[in-house]
């Protein structure tokens, strides 16, 4: 199949675009500088530059290809940044796989987006728009709402990894009685080339994560485990951790932000049905995997 990838050179959706070329897929990666592809290590077939807020860049993007596999997001940001990056971007995305008769389209969304949340923060927003774009679009659908995905080479793990390893205490938000359910690269990989193939997943959605649900304190003790440290853990309020994310969110990449705080005060990040489990039927890392592999690092 002819599968186009937005935020292909990504953290996650670097993994999902070798996955898809090793299952015999011609991939094609939207690329907004020249090269980048080869620098993320990619094993696609073509790459093509384009933006998602460049209607033109989409249209000639989309030519040809039976599928498209969504995963251009922000984290942090204005408002505004929020609504012309992801959400008119996806809309400019859809319509431009609408227009040239793409069959299916797989889109990377978040645990946690619902209606319920959607006002919470604008990245909760936006993933909610991304959503109803696809639905409402009259393609053959597919959305992913992963946990937190780890893995050895970024994403969240690595930075935990970092906090745990160098900092004289282990700062935890809040009581850290909020459960997460982590879940690891290569089985999201997985769950995105079977939501491509499998014609039961077909305009569904799916909540996904690992096979573990834990605590952040648990969490958190697991993890200082596996690397060996032994460190103690301090709860810090989530009144003062804002105080500290107003003045980071100043830097560039900031490395918290009050939203995110907001999401993690909201409540647990862990799957609430069984349907991904049980359409694909895939072996998942538990998470003392997940850690022991992030921790070979140090080894």
């Amino acid at each position: 199949m002819n599968v186009l990838v937005t935020g292909g050179t990504g953290f996650v959706g670097s993994k999902v675009v070798n996955a898809l070329a090793g299952s015999g897929h011609y991939v094609r990666v939207l690329e907004r500088t020249p090269g980048a592809w080869k620098e993320a290590g990619l094993a696609c077939q073509e790459a093509v530059q384009g933006d998602l807020t460049d209607p033109t860049s989409l249209r000639l993007a989309v030519e040809g290809q039976e599928a498209v596999v969504h995963f251009v997001a922000i984290l942090a940001g204005k408002p505004a940044d929020f609504r012309r990056v992801m959400e008119q971007g996806t809309r400019n995305l859809v319509q431009a796989a609408q227009d040239a008769g793409v069959r299916r389209f797989v889109l990377m969304s978040a645990l946690g987006t619902a209606e319920a949340t959607k006002d919470l923060v604008p990245y909760y927003h936006a993933k909610w728009d991304n959503e109803q774009a696809v639905k409402e679009s009259g393609l053959e659908y597919v959305v992913f709402r992963p946990s937190f995905v780890f893995g050895r080479d970024g994403g969240a793990l690595q930075r935990f990894r970092r906090i745990a390893r160098l900092s004289p205490v282990t700062p935890i938000v809040g009581p850290g009685t909020q459960r997460i359910q982590p879940i690891w690269i290569d089985d999201v990989a997985a769950y995105f080339v079977a939501g491509l193939e499998k014609p039961e997943a077909t305009n569904r959605t799916f909540e996904i994560g690992g096979p573990d649900v834990v605590t952040w304190n648990e969490f958190w003790s697991r993890l200082k485990e596996a690397l060996g440290a032994r460190r103690p853990s301090v709860h810090l309020p989530f009144r003062l951790m804002r105080a500290q994310a107003l003045v980071l969110e100043r830097l560039p990449g900031p490395p918290l932000t009050r939203d995110q705080l907001t999401m993690l005060a909201a409540g647990d990040n862990v799957v609430t049905s069984a349907d991904a489990v049980d359409t694909f039927a895939l072996p998942l890392v538990p998470l003392n995997e997940q850690l022991r592999r992030g921790a070979a690092k140090d080894r």
